[in-house]
């Protein structure tokens, strides 16, 4: 589970709505409800990306492993933690040569 990549219903910031999207995951599930801790994936590249920004580039050798469809940036400043049960697939997975690019 931990570094890989997965769809799940991520909420908008205002929790007005959700959307199944990719996000990454930053542990194995932990605790009794085996909660998973998230970050965002979006295909939306920043005009100023943040430092807490990943851009993971499609061109990139290792990015046919993520399972994701076209370069896209790992937010890290966005967060979410579910019961492992809500993740609905895997997608992939990160190589660290790929990380280590951003």
């Amino acid at each position: 589970m931990k570094r890989s990549i997965v769809l799940v219903e991520f909420p908008y910031d205002d929790l007005s709505d959700s959307k199944i999207r990719p996000a990454y995951a930053l542990t194995n599930p932990i605790g009794e409800h085996r909660h998973v801790v998230l970050a965002l994936i979006t295909s939306r590249l920043p005009t100023h990306p943040l430092a807490t920004d990943l851009i993971l580039d499609a061109t990139h050798p290792d990015f046919a492993v993520t399972g994701l469809k076209k370069t896209s940036v790992l937010r890290l400043n966005h967060l979410l933690t579910l019961r492992h049960s809500m993740i609905q697939r895997q997608l992939g997975g990160l190589s660290t040569k790929l990380i280590s690019k951003s």
